[in-house]
């Protein structure tokens, strides 16, 4: 099967993500981690970013305490940019993201002596929502989200002749949101399918948007009106599919079928990032690292996000072995 649009762009980041802050190695060279006794323990962990990688931190942070953890894991939930940004300023020992750091960003953790390493974890599938008394709508075209996201669509009409002349209220995460930014990259682009320069400041202009980083503030808004039309992480829609309709992104449903078989358009790899000087002066960070990647298959399901393929995971592990030597 032809691998598509989105998954071709993701592979480079999926690729910086093995590369940075550790030697690259083989998968097949990839060794098991060393066995995590949470009990013995001590000293607390500072956490925080991504929305979407938040309720799968939380999952491993609740279990890494249930095994015996005694300390304290906070994790806060601003986004990814700028869980990444107080990372670098060394205010978290953990940052959570739902992309890849940005060259720039890796520059300003370099500055400040920390050399950033990106475990990837697992893969989301941005799922775009409406509400459920929405009927005409069931798949979106990247132009159509465009025409809607920007603005220039006002009302369902304007985006299809044959749907309704409902008023369309958008809800869209904020714009330190790593959802955010991988939406308006994979969304506004030019002809020749490149992001456009001006990407993210499109979705702020809109008349009457609504932008929150609590994609829980984001479905309440959907759920309440009508015309509404949001997008957040898989997890959010699987825990209120009830309160939502998820749509098809060019015809495909999200699902972990349509992930594993890379039809679906809007999958994206997810972060957890720290650094071996965090990890080595503190061994608090480097067990929760550890249990992180060891446990994470085991949860990531429930939680509501897809696992990664078996390489990528053991890149991740290796990449903390390396960290620790």
């Amino acid at each position: 099967m032809r691998m598509n649009e989105n998954l071709r762009r993701i592979a480079p980041a999926i690729a910086m993500a093995v590369a940075v802050g550790a030697a690259a190695i083989a998968p097949a060279q990839a060794q098991t981690l060393p066995p995590v006794k949470p009990a013995e323990v001590s000293g607390n962990i500072n956490s925080g970013g991504s929305s979407t990688v938040y309720p799968l931190s939380v999952e491993i942070a609740q279990r890494f305490k249930k095994d015996g953890y005694t300390g304290e894991i906070k994790i806060d939930m601003i986004g990814s940019g700028a869980g990444i940004s107080r990372f670098c300023r060394g205010e978290y020992d953990v940052a959570n993201a739902s992309r890849a750091m940005t060259d720039a960003e890796i520059q300003t953790c370099r500055g400040t002596g920390l050399e950033p390493i990106q475990f990837q974890v697992g893969i989301d599938a941005l799922t775009v929502v409406v509400n459920p008394r929405n009927t005409w709508v069931r798949s979106l075209s990247k132009k159509q989200l465009a025409l809607i996201f920007s603005g220039q669509a006002r009302t369902w009409k304007e985006v299809d002749s044959k749907w309704p002349d409902t008023p369309i209220k958008i809800f869209s995460p904020g714009t330190d949101s790593g959802t955010y930014d991988y939406f308006c990259e994979h969304v506004f682009v030019d002809a020749a399918g490149k992001p456009l320069s001006n990407r993210r400041e499109l979705i702020p202009k809109v008349q009457g948007v609504n932008l929150s980083e609590d994609d829980n503030v984001l479905v309440a808004g959907v759920e309440g009106d009508v015309g509404a039309i949001g997008y957040f992480g898989y997890a959010y829609y699987e825990e209120n599919r009830r309160k939502l309709k998820a749509i098809a992104f060019e015809g495909v449903t999200p699902s972990a079928t349509t992930v594993a078989n890379g039809r679906y358009g809007f999958a994206r790899p997810l972060f957890i990032i720290s650094s071996a000087n965090i990890m080595k002066s503190k061994p608090q960070v480097a067990a929760y690292l550890n249990y992180y990647l060891s446990n994470v298959d085991k949860v990531i399901r429930k939680v509501g996000y897809f696992p990664e393929p078996p390489a990528k995971l053991a890149a991740s592990r290796q990449l903390w072995i390396n960290a620790m030597k």
